[in-house]
C-alpha cells in the first residue's frame, strides 16, 4: 500500500496570492495512481515541481489564510497553516517602497511610464484599505520618505527633483538636479539622503545645501534606501547581476558591501533588531527576505512581482507588488529612528 502524504515543514509558511511556496515532507510526489493535489482552504493550487520529499505550488490567486493539504490517490496529508496577505487596494504601480505614517496610513506611487504623466501621483491607503487619491502633477514618483517633522517627501525619477507634499497633498519643490532620482529616506537629524541610479548618493541638509555623499555601482531600475539608528546608510539597487549587494554607508560616506547573494533586490525596511528585510530572489525564487546581521537569509514571505516593504507603527508589515499594496502581521517591530 503506497503511504499517505505528510507534510513536515512549509518555506516560507506566509505569502502573497501568486507567491510560489515548497512543502517539505514525505509522500508528496506523483505515484502510480496519478499527481498529488494541493489545496489551500478550498481553493486548488497548482503544482510547479514534485517528488517525495518536496513539493512547490503556486498560491491561488484567491485564496486567503488557512490550511494547505496534500491530496493524493494514496490519502490526504495531514493540514498545515498558511498566511496569505491582505490586498489593501490595487490599480497602483509602486516602483519601490511605500511610506507608512505615525497614524499607520499608508502612501504609496502611481508612477507609470518614463516620461508619462498619471492622473495621480500618490495615494493615501487607511489601515482598513481605502484609497483616496492624495497628490497629482509629480511626473513618475518613485522614492517616498517622512521626515522627523512628519511632512511627506517624493522623488520624480523623470525631472531629478524632490517634493515636499502638504497635508492637503500640495507639493512645493525641494531640491533640484538629483539625476534619476529614485529612493529617499531621512535620518534622525533631518538630512535627506536620495539615490540617483547612474551612481551616487546625495544628502541634503535641513538648510538643503546638498552634497555627494557616496558613489556605488549604478542600477538598471531604481535605488532602495533605508537608515538606522546611528545613522548606517543601507542601499539596494538591481543589476543585471543575480548576485546583488546590500550597501551599508557609514557616517562618513565610506561604502561598503553588507550582504551579497540577492537577485534584484529592491525595496528594503530595517527591523528593530537590526536585520534588513528586503524583497529580492534568494536562491532562484522571489519574496521579501529577511538578512541578520551575521549574514543568515530566508524567505519569510512568498510573492513574485515584490518591489517593496515598510513596517507600520501599528505593528504589522505593509507590502508593495507592482500593482497593489498589502498588510500582514509578521510579528515583527519595525525600527524607529525618530
Amino acid at each position: 500500500m503506497t503511504p499517505e502524504p505528510r507534510i513536515d515543514e512549509v518555506q516560507p509558511a506566509t505569502a502573497l496570492p501568486l507567491g510560489e511556496v515548497e512543502l517539505i515532507g514525505a509522500n508528496l510526489g506523483p505515484n502510480l495512481y496519478g499527481p498529488p493535489v494541493v489545496v489551500l482552504g478550498t481553493h486548488p493550487a497548482h503544482v510547479l515541481m514534485s517528488r517525495p520529499g518536496r513539493l512547490a505550488f503556486r498560491i491561488p490567486e484567491n485564496a486567503g489564510s488557512g490550511l494547505i493539504e496534500v491530496r493524493t490517490p494514496a490519502g490526504v496529508s495531514n493540514a498545515a497553516p498558511m498566511r496569505i496577505a491582505r490586498e489593501l487596494s490595487g490599480g497602483l504601480h509602486p516602483v519601490t517602497s511605500p511610506a507608512v505614517s505615525r497614524s499607520g496610513m499608508i502612501y504609496a506611487t502611481i508612477s507609470g511610464q518614463r516620461g508619462k504623466q498619471t492622473p495621480v501621483s500618490v495615494v493615501r491607503v487607511s489601515p482598513d484599505g481605502r484609497g483616496t487619491p492624495f497628490v497629482t502633477g509629480i511626473l513618475n514618483a518613485t522614492g517616498l520618505a517622512f521626515s522627523p517633522e512628519g511632512d511627506l517627501f517624493v522623488t520624480s525619477r523623470a525631472e531629478g527633483n524632490v517634493y515636499r507634499i502638504d497635508g492637503a497633498g500640495e507639493s512645493t519643490l525641494y531640491a533640484e538636479g538629483m539625476g534619476v532620482a529614485t529612493g529617499a529616506v531621512f535620518d534622525s537629524h533631518g538630512n535627506l539622503f536620495v539615490g540617483d541610479r547612474s551612481g551616487t548618493i546625495f544628502k541634503i541638509d535641513p538648510q538643503r545645501k546638498i552634497f555627494v555623499y557616496a558613489t556605488i555601482e549604478p542600477s538598471i531600475s531604481a535605488y532602495h534606501l533605508a537608515v538606522d539608528a546611528e545613522g548606517t546608510l543601507f542601499v539596494t539597487g538591481p543589476t543585471l547581476s543575480s548576485n546583488d549587494a546590500i550597501w551599508a554607508i557609514d557616517t562618513h560616506g565610506e561604502a561598503r558591501v553588507w550582504y551579497r547573494g540577492l537577485g534584484r533586490p529592491q525595496g528594503l525596511a530595517l527591523a528593530a533588531n537590526g536585520d534588513v528585510y528586503v524583497t529580492a530572489s534568494l536562491h532562484g525564487r522571489r519574496g521579501l527576505v529577511r538578512v541578520t546581521a551575521n549574514g543568515d537569509s530566508a524567505i519569510v514571505v512568498a510573492g513574485v512581482n515584490l518591489v517593496g516593504v515598510a513596517f507600520s507603527p501599528l505593528g504589522t508589515t505593509v507590502l508593495a507588488d507592482n500593482d497593489a499594496v498589502y498588510d500582514l502581521d509578521l510579528e515583527v517591530e519595525g525600527m524607529a529612528i525618530f
